[in-house]
C-alpha cells in the first residue's frame, strides 16, 4: 500500500478547512435571505411578562448540510440586555438531535420564549445573534434586529386596592336596637312591654300583677318618654287575650273584658302621671299564635305532635279536642302553657333621639369614652381629615379593645393614605378578634395585593365574598395582573375610573374605555388624560390625542419622559406638536 506523503495529508486538511470556512462564510453572506416573523410585531408586556414567538424560514439551497446554527434572541436596552433561550438547527448531514433544515428545499422553525418585564425594557430592541459552526470552525453573523419593544400599557394598572370600613359587628336578630351591634342611627325605634296575667275565666286585675316590677317599669318608661326631650313617645297599646281552651263564645267575651280592665288600669295610671295619650286597644279571643310560640320553646312531652296538630287543623274546636286527647300531655299544657296566655300585653313605643353632629364632634374629642361604639364610629365620619379619623379609631381601640372594628378602621385609614404596610398589623389584629369577618379578609387581601402577592390576595378576596363591591374591584386588579382582561371588565362593571378604562382598552373596547374615562370625575388625574391620549393614538384621533397628552404632562411633568418613548405614540415621534409637548 502506498503511503500518503506529509504534503499530501496537509493539502487534504487545508482543502477541508477552507471548504468548511467557505461554506460558513457563504451562509453569513446570504444571511439576509433568512426570513423572520415576530409575533407580536412590537413586543408587549402582559401579566408582568414579555412573551413573543419567532417563525424563521431558511431558503432553499442555503443551509450547509454539515453546519449547525445556534440562534439567541437578545433584548437590548439602555444599561443592559436580556438574553433568551438559544435555539439550534442543523444541516441534514449533522449527527445531532436538533431541528434539521434540508439543503434542497430549506425549512422553517418556530420559537417561543418570554421574560419578566422590567421598566428599562420600555425602550428596547429585539435582536437575534447567530453563530454557525462546522466541525471546529465557527462564524458569528451580524446581529439582526427583529422588533421594537416593549409596549407596557397593561402595566399602568393602578394597584391601589380598596379597603372596607367596618361599621357593624354581627347581624342583629333581636328586633330591638342595640348600639353595640347596629350602625349609628340618629332616631332609634325602641319599645317596652309588660304583661298583666289573669286567672282562668277571670278578667279582674289583681294587685299582685300590677305591682310587678315589669308593670311598674312600663309606667316609669312611659312617663319618662313623655317628658324627656330626647325621647319621642309614639304610642301606647293594650292587647288582651284568652287562652285557647273553652268555647269560642266564652273566650271572645273574656278577652274583651280583659281588654277593658287592663285599659282602664293603665289609662288611670298614665293620667295620674300627666301622660295625655290615647291608648290603642285590641283583643284576641284565642291566642293560638302565642300558644304555638310557647310550645316551640317548651320541653313538653309530645311537643312535636301538638305542633303537628296545629299545622293540620285550622278549626279551633278540633285543635282543642285533639290536644285534650293527649291526656297526660294536656295536663302539662294546662299547667305550663295556658296560664301564660291569659293576659293583657301593654306596649309603649318610642323614638330615641340621638346626639347631634355637633355634640358628637365635641364629645369624641373631650370624652370619647362617653360614646357607645356606634356613636364613635359615626363621629369619625364627621371629620374629613384622615388623621383626625385615625385618632378617633385609635381611641375606639382603647375604649373597646375586643371590637374588631377599631383596628380594622384604623388600618382602613392608613390604607387610604397609601400606608398598606402600616395597616397590615392592624388588619391582622382585627382578624384575631373576628377571624371569619369578610371585611377583614378583603383588607388583608388589599395588603397582599399591594405587596405583589397576587396569589394570596386572590385567595383572601375569595374569602371576602359579600363584603361589598370593593371586593369585586380588587379582584379586577388581580385579573389585570394576570392578563385576564375580559374577566377584569366584569369585575369593574360598577366602576368608572382608570382601571376600568384600562381593562376595556386591553380587551379591545376603546369606546367603552373612553366612556369610563369621561365618567371618571377626577379632573386632576394625569393618568386619566394619559390613557385618553393612548386611546386616541390607537384610533387616530390626533387632535384629542395632543389635547389629552398636553393635559397629562401639565398635571404631571414626569409623563413627558414616558410619552417620549412610549411605543403607543411611535407614529407621532417625529410630529412637531408631539415633540413640543414632551420636550
Amino acid at each position: 500500500m502506498n503511503k500518503l506523503s506529509f504534503k499530501s495529508v496537509l493539502f487534504v486538511l487545508m482543502v477541508v478547512v477552507l471548504s468548511s470556512c467557505s461554506g460558513l462564510k457563504k451562509m453569513k453572506k446570504n444571511a439576509d435571505q433568512i426570513q423572520y416573523k415576530v409575533t407580536p410585531e412590537v413586543l408587549e408586556s402582559h401579566a408582568g411578562r414579555v412573551n413573543f414567538s419567532i417563525d424563521t424560514r431558511y431558503p432553499a439551497k442555503y443551509f450547509n448540510k454539515k453546519a449547525t446554527i445556534v440562534a439567541t434572541p437578545v433584548l437590548k436596552y439602555e444599561g443592559g440586555s436580556t438574553k433568551f433561550a438559544s435555539a439550534s438547527v442543523q444541516g441534514e448531514s449533522v449527527k445531532a438531535n436538533n431541528k434539521v433544515i434540508n439543503y434542497s428545499s430549506g425549512g422553517s422553525v418556530s420559537y417561543k420564549d418570554g421574560v419578566d418585564y422590567d421598566k428599562a425594557m420600555s425602550v428596547s430592541e429585539l435582536y437575534v445573534n447567530i453563530k454557525a459552526t462546522q466541525g471546529k470552525k465557527s462564524v458569528d453573523f451580524e446581529p439582526v434586529k427583529l422588533a421594537n419593544g416593549v409596549i407596557a400599557t397593561s402595566e399602568l394598572v393602578a394597584n391601589y386596592p380598596k379597603p372596607i370600613l367596618g361599621v357593624r359587628r354581627d347581624a342583629n336578630t333581636t328586633g330591638k336596637y342595640d348600639p353595640n351591634t347596629d350602625p349609628f342611627q340618629r332616631i332609634v325605634p325602641d319599645e317596652m312591654m309588660a304583661d298583666i296575667h289573669y286567672l282562668i275565666n277571670k278578667s279582674d286585675v289583681r294587685k299582685e300583677e300590677v305591682e310587678k316590677k315589669e308593670v311598674v317599669g312600663l309606667q316609669d318608661y312611659t312617663k319618662k318618654a313623655n317628658t324627656d326631650e330626647k325621647i319621642d313617645l309614639k304610642r301606647v297599646e293594650v292587647a288582651a287575650y284568652a287562652s285557647p281552651d273553652g268555647t269560642i263564645d266564652l273566650n271572645t267575651e273574656l278577652a274583651a273584658q280583659r281588654k277593658e280592665t287592663s285599659t282602664a288600669f293603665l289609662a288611670k295610671k298614665l293620667k295620674d302621671a300627666g301622660v295625655a295619650i290615647e291608648l290603642k286597644t285590641k283583643y284576641t279571643p284565642e291566642d293560638w299564635d302565642g300558644f304555638r310560640e310557647l310550645m316551640e320553646k317548651s320541653n313538653i312531652q309530645d311537643k312535636d305532635l301538638i305542633l303537628r296538630v296545629l299545622s293540620m287543623y285550622n278549626d279551633p274546636e278540633v285543635r282543642e279536642r285533639e290536644i285534650k286527647n293527649l291526656s297526660q300531655t294536656f295536663t302539662d299544657v294546662a299547667n305550663d302553657i295556658l296560664p301564660q296566655l291569659r293576659r293583657a300585653k301593654m306596649t309603649t313605643s318610642v323614638d330615641l333621639i340621638g346626639k347631634t353632629d355637633d355634640e358628637l364632634k365635641a364629645l369624641v374629642k373631650s370624652d370619647p369614652s362617653s360614646l357607645n361604639p356606634a356613636e364613635l364610629l359615626y363621629a369619625a365620619t364627621l371629620f374629613e381629615d384622615l388623621d383626625e379619623q385615625l385618632s378617633i379609631y385609635n381611641s375606639f381601640i382603647k375604649i373597646y379593645p375586643t371590637d374588631w372594628r377599631g383596628p380594622n378602621n384604623a388600618g382602613y385609614i392608613l390604607a387610604k393614605q397609601g400606608k398598606y404596610d402600616d395597616a397590615k398589623p392592624l388588619f391582622e389584629s382585627a382578624e384575631t378578634l373576628k377571624n371569619a369577618e369578610p371585611i377583614v379578609k378583603n383588607n388583608l387581601g388589599a395588603v397582599a395585593l399591594k405587596s405583589g402577592d397576587v396569589k394570596n390576595a386572590e385567595t383572601l378576596f375569595g374569602a371576602a365574598a359579600g363584603a361589598g363591591n370593593e371586593v369585586n374591584y380588587n379582584l379586577g386588579i388581580v385579573s389585570m395582573k394576570k392578563a385576564e382582561y375580559d374577566k377584569a371588565v366584569k369585575y369593574f362593571v360598577k366602576d368608572d375610573d382608570v382601571n376600568s378604562a384600562l381593562a376595556n382598552m386591553m380587551s379591545g373596547n376603546n369606546n367603552a374605555a373612553l366612556q369610563d374615562l369621561e365618567a371618571f370625575d377626577k379632573p386632576d388625574c394625569y393618568m386619566k388624560e394619559y390613557l385618553k391620549a393612548v386611546i386616541c393614538a390607537r384610533t387616530a384621533k390626533e387632535n384629542l390625542l395632543f389635547e389629552s397628552l398636553e393635559k397629562a404632562c401639565s398635571i404631571n411633568p414626569e409623563m413627558k419622559a414616558k410619552a417620549s418613548h412610549d411605543l403607543e405614540f411611535a407614529r407621532y415621534f417625529e410630529n412637531p406638536k408631539f415633540k413640543e409637548i414632551v420636550k
